[in-house]
């Protein structure tokens, strides 16, 4: 039996059934290192990037600590971002098939408190929440700790570069000191080492490489000039045609600048920074994971959490100042053993970040040069799908079901026409195949879903 089997562990035969369903069938460097002592209740600090299978890590061990006849929230998973919560909060649903009645509940900013109070009225076994919207529920008494047993601090380094130190403080003091307390970060700044020393017992260190990764990814710097770089850019997406690529810029100003300039050259492309509003900021999310843009500009803050399959290029726009962000950020294409590449475009003004790069990696850089770009004039980058908004979501009863019998019948579409479905509270998001969406929104108007007129437009 490989020990890095997850039937290699102590877990329910229900529970290992519902992960061979699920496709889990060999652990993650980080699952083998950390899942043994996560579920022998001990403290662990575990260096893990995004995509590294943390979810699961640290999942399958709290589900195993739920009492479901215990009606008192016993787990508790903190984020940086309402994206992050809600990405943990669907992987641990999934995880959770294999038992009845576990109640999940995610409480982040940005939503309304009167829906996030009337779920609260029934405790729920485990919450994803954000810090600033836990502090809210734990002021008003909405949400107890008394019988936490296991608290989770996930993308650690992130929550503290946004400033949620005291925040973080503020919560774990509602929680009893001989909780479990599973610590994950990116990266380990020194502010990393003091938050693991006041809030955890002699954690188990657990350092995931990514080495793992890197031959999967083709990497290519280009050096450049300021007033080129924008030029530069365009040729590279040009150049590699790519179906969904991350453009990343250290500063809002700039992640800015660079969509508009993408935008006016015809380009399928949005932005993600930290100055959209959460709607705003769903919508970029969903477009993008559902292939009705193929170009995300991003700052490393927002786009912490993105979790995208088949991510075939990102690019850093500029260089990130820490080379460990540097490692995180390409670490998004070339998953699961898929070909990634990843394109650097530095100004001599950068070279003191590559000598940093160089030294961390252990390696010289592979410089490429523009002239090597193929420029085919022609060639746009538009989006195979469109995103359909309908306004009726999981409120109104609403299964992404219901929606594609809809498309399917009146609206004629066949289901290959027909791409990913989220769904919302009062909203849902649809992918039609670009050519048939003016159809789908036409039938969709003079239809029904479910027996209920709802209404719908494209987004573009």
């Amino acid at each position: 039996m490989s020990t890095t089997s997850f039937s290699s562990l102590a877990l329910p035969a229900e529970q290992l059934s519902n992960l061979d369903e699920l496709g889990y069938s060999e652990m993650t460097p980080v699952q083998a290192a950390a899942l043994p002592a996560v579920l022998s209740g001990v403290d662990v600090r575990a260096k893990a990037k995004t995509g590294s299978g943390k979810t699961a890590a640290f999942g399958i061990g709290l589900l195993n600590r739920i009492v479901v006849s215990d009606f008192t929230t016993q787990a508790l998973v903190l984020c940086p971002m309402r994206e992050l919560a809600d990405q943990v909060s669907k992987e641990l649903r999934r995880l959770a098939r294999f038992t009845q009645n576990i109640k999940i509940l995610t409480l982040c900013g940005g939503q309304p408190m009167g829906p996030q109070l009337d779920s609260l009225v029934h405790a729920p076994h485990i919450v994803v929440g954000t810090p600033g919207r836990l502090q809210e529920h734990l002021r008003k008494q909405s949400l107890l700790l008394d019988n936490l047993n296991v608290l989770v601090l996930d993308e650690a380094d992130r929550m503290l570069d946004m400033g949620f130190s005291d925040a973080i403080d503020d919560v774990i003091s509602y929680t009893s000191p001989e909780r479990q307390t599973l610590l994950f970060s990116a990266t380990y700044p020194q502010e990393i080492e003091q938050i693991s020393a006041r809030v955890q017992r002699e954690p188990l260190r657990v350092d995931v490489t990514d080495d793992e990764v890197a031959p999967a990814i083709e990497q290519h710097f280009y050096e450049t000039t300021a007033q080129q770089r924008l030029p530069l850019l365009v040729a590279v997406l040009n150049h590699h045609q790519p179906r969904s690529s991350v453009v990343f810029c250290n500063t809002k100003r700039d992640c800015q600048s660079v969509f508009e300039t993408l935008e006016a050259r015809g380009i399928s492309v949005l932005a993600l920074h930290g100055d959209l509003e959460q709607r705003d900021r769903d919508q970029v999310l969903v477009r993008f994971a559902n292939h009705s843009c193929r170009v995300l500009v991003a700052t490393d803050v927002a786009a912490r959490g993105l979790d995208i399959k088949d991510l075939e290029l990102v690019v850093n726009f500029e260089l990130a100042f820490d080379p460990e962000v540097h490692v995180h950020r390409i670490g998004r294409t070339g998953r699961a053993g898929q070909q990634g590449v990843a394109v650097s475009l530095c100004t001599p003004q950068e070279m003191a970040r590559v000598n940093l790069l160089e030294d961390m990696l252990g390696m010289k850089v592979q410089w490429a040069s523009a002239g090597s770009l193929t420029r085919n004039a022609e060639a746009m980058l538009e989006p195979e799908m469109m995103t359909l908004c309908i306004d009726g979501g999981k409120k109104a009863k609403i299964r992404p079901g219901d929606i594609l019998g809809a498309l399917t019948g009146d609206a004629g579409l066949t289901a290959a026409e027909v791409g990913k479905i989220d769904m919302f509270p009062v909203h849902a998001y649809v992918a039609i195949r670009k050519a048939s969406a003016k159809r789908a929104l036409q039938q969709l108007l003079k239809g029904k879903i479910k027996g209920k007129s709802c209404k719908a437009r494209l987004l573009k």
